[in-house]
């Protein structure tokens, strides 16, 4: 309750001098904020309807915090009509909205002296101006109920934060990887100049792996030995995964069930979802606009 708002309740009880001097607040402050009701409450109006709008973005993705909301909000709508993403802030706060979130670490890397010494060509840096130039990869396990785990694989485009490979098995093997940067080439048509950049784990490091990146014309980098911030976009793509799609659960209740929620929201990630590194946009919407302005002019 604000200062103003207590004055206004007891006026009736005590005398409005007392008041003033009780709460600190000038008399003229106080008509002042009296004859401002009404604009409060066009606004306190305007924020339910704004609040309402939110909901159902909300709804179809409780994993939107608001950025996100506000870029979907203002998708398609005319310059006079947007929304400020501090005032959508304001209004998510205010009614108890909020993106869902869960911190968890897991480590699934297995780290192996390596059969070849691979340098780090990202240092960190895990962004590029196009598409098929830069990837980082990195297996995560998925619980189950059932008992044991299944593992996904992935390879994730650095300039459009694409998943464009991924596999899932019952299995880490180095066949694991191979498929999913199979995917990846099935994809893009061809991964020839592009850099592969993962951790030390034994899959990464086998001579298979090493052959398949020759055959594909990939150049292989890789970070320090047990450091998490050498691959830290494949880490931090592995918890969203994990936080969005399981949220209060502990583990998936089956395989099947597994598969068919991940590959569900690999789908939307890649398609859907926004993304504040694609300027809240899909990687897929992104990648077609990058493409759009990086066209060469007819001659």
């Amino acid at each position: 309750m604000s200062r103003f708002q207590f004055v206004a309740d007891h006026l009736h009880a005590f005398e409005v001098k007392w008041l003033y001097a009780l709460v600190e607040v000038a008399r003229s402050s106080f008509y002042a904020w009296l004859a401002g009701a009404d604009g409060r409450a066009a606004r306190e109006a305007a924020d339910q309807v704004l609040a309402e709008r939110i909901r159902v973005v909300h709804d179809e993705d409780n994993t939107y915090g608001a950025p996100r909301i506000t870029a979907e909000l203002n998708d398609g709508v005319p310059d006079g009509e947007r929304v400020n993403h501090k005032r959508v802030a304001r209004v998510m706060r205010s009614h108890g909205i909020a993106g869902y979130r869960r911190r968890r670490r897991v480590k699934t890397t297995v780290a192996d002296p390596a059969d070849q010494k691979v340098p780090d060509l990202l240092n960190r840096d895990f962004t590029a101006t196009q598409i098929n130039t830069r990837y980082v990869g990195d297996i995560t396990y998925l619980p189950l109920a059932t008992g044991g785990n299944l593992y996904l694989a992935t390879v994730i485009d650095c300039c459009s934060r694409r998943v464009a490979g991924w596999a899932i098995a019952e299995h880490m093997r180095t066949e694991l990887v191979a498929d999913a940067l199979h995917a990846a080439t099935a994809l893009r048509g061809s991964l020839a100049g592009a850099v592969f950049h993962a951790d030390h784990g034994s899959q990464y490091t086998s001579k298979d792996f090493a052959r398949l990146c020759k055959a594909l014309g990939v150049t292989q980098s890789m970070g320090g030995v047990g450091s998490s911030a050498d691959n830290a976009l494949a880490e931090s793509f592995n918890a969203t995964l994990k936080r969005e799609v399981l949220q209060d659960r502990s583990c998936w209740p089956d395989a099947a069930s597994c598969r068919r929620e991940v590959f569900g929201w690999l789908a939307r990630y890649n398609t859907k979802r926004r993304h504040s590194r694609c300027r809240h946009s899909s990687p897929a919407t992104y990648e077609r606009n990058l493409t759009t302005t990086t066209l060469p002019e007819a001659a």
